[in-house]
């Protein structure tokens, strides 16, 4: 690691005050009016007025019929995958994933909680590589992977940073194979696709409350659904599945996934600032691009179809200014080269002065746990039955952005005085 404060191309510059964070919660101060509701009215658990109205204000805002309000994104991925499971292949015993052996077609460049509920559920997940036009899942790569496994009916997608994928493509192709879609908008609620919300997309649709999210309980998501058996039928899976009986009464598996009414009144308050937030983050988008323009970098790229929520700003550095770098499992090495840098000097650096940003998820095909999953990229190849890595950049598009790029500090909070100085120090990585 380099010693940044003797390094002379960082002469003048000082750590900035206070943290500057990648992305962090925004509070306005109507979060701790309904949150001090639920306490004075004691509805602290899993019912009560702020989850019914958070329900209803994502549902309203998303476009969706119903939204039910779950304790995480993962819980709501969780039921949505299980949801459509059981509408493909009819209810399991108990003690089997209703996927159990199926395989299942997911986004590759993403967060692991997007895929492990598939597991959770017994199925074999497919990895579907990464396209440049929206750093999302590649239709093309989708197409090729129905040749191989014509048998499969999910897709689990993710709109990737806020940004969304080619949804309409990925539906019709879907369509065309009799496939249903889980859609995981948990980094895009508020982005649109062909003037569509995110999350109006699938069969069943996510969204996440975490902590580092565009409005956040802290925690929290939901289930998005157009069909009102299929909210009841998550909201009795999400307690524990108790029938309608005097006693505790069980007839099929059963979790403990509903959002606590604290959590709920977090998200009312922040809900109304959603808008407010994306303007924040795109004028952080915007600023990077122009402030970056001058080095060989290009931004997290959008189609002319989207509208991204611009939740995180990110870049990926032109090949040929990459310096000679190498990642293992759990750090990476890089030489330091004239007028050229890499994602770990440039993290390393913000770090120093006291800025977070962050890698670019790791594409789960590179992850230990899903190495032996297959994974299929447009042109057919990748990891089939020889179980062979396929290393051409031309080829594996999610680990060449993943080696190329990274994520800027994007907190709403961040000052333009602070967002300069960060574009500052970038460009001191490349002297």
């Amino acid at each position: 690691m380099n010693n940044f404060f003797t390094d002379p191309r960082f002469d003048g510059i000082k750590p900035f005050e206070s943290k500057v964070w990648l992305s962090s919660p925004t509070m306005h101060g109507d979060e701790q009016k309904w949150v001090d509701d639920a306490i004075q009215t004691n509805w602290v658990s899993t019912v009560g007025e702020n989850i019914d109205e958070v329900e209803k204000q994502v549902a309203e805002k998303v476009g969706r019929k119903f939204a039910v309000a779950l304790s995480t994104g993962t819980a709501a991925l969780h039921l949505a995958i299980k949801l459509c499971g059981e509408k493909l292949y009819g209810k399991p015993a108990v003690g089997h994933g209703v996927l159990e052996g199926k395989r299942v077609f997911a986004s590759d460049m993403t967060f692991d909680a997007t895929v492990n509920p598939i597991c959770y559920e017994g199925g074999i997940p497919v990895f579907i590589d990464t396209e440049r036009d929206t750093w999302n899942m590649d239709p093309a790569a989708l197409m090729q992977a129905f040749e191989l496994y014509p048998d499969v009916r999910l897709i689990v997608v993710a709109h990737l940073y806020g940004t969304p994928g080619k949804i309409d493509v990925i539906k019709e192709i879907a369509c065309r194979h009799g496939a249903l879609i889980v859609e995981d908008a948990a980094e895009s609620f508020g982005a649109a696709y062909q003037h569509v919300q995110t999350g109006c997309f699938g069969t069943a649709s996510i969204l996440s409350g975490n902590g580092n999210k565009i409005v956040t309980g802290s925690g929290g998501g939901f289930l998005l659904t157009d069909d009102r058996e299929d909210a009841d039928k998550v909201r009795k899976w999400s307690t524990q599945s108790r029938e309608n009986a005097p006693w505790y009464q069980h007839e099929e598996l059963g979790y403990n996934y509903r959002m606590s009414n604290l959590i709920a009144g977090v998200l009312r308050g922040q809900i109304p600032y959603l808008e407010e937030h994306i303007g924040q983050k795109k004028a952080i988008y915007k600023r990077y691009q122009s402030g970056l323009a001058d080095l060989p970098v290009k931004m997290n790229p959008y189609g002319v179809e989207s509208i991204p929520n611009f939740w995180l700003s990110c870049l990926i550095i032109d090949e040929e200014a990459m310096c000679e770098t190498v990642r293992g499992e759990t750090d990476a090495l890089y030489l330091r080269e004239s007028k050229k840098s890499c994602p770990t000097e440039i993290l390393e650096a913000l770090a120093a002065f006291s800025a977070e940003g962050r890698p670019i998820w790791k594409p789960m095909h590179l992850q230990p746990i899903y190495r032996t999953h297959p994974f299929v990229t447009a042109q057919g190849n990748g990891r089939g039955s020889t179980n062979a890595y396929i290393a051409s950049s031309s080829i594996d598009v999610g680990a060449d952005i993943f080696r190329r790029g990274l994520c800027l500090p994007s907190d709403n909070k961040m000052t333009p005085e602070q967002q300069d100085m960060v574009i500052d120090i970038i460009h001191r990585c490349f002297l």
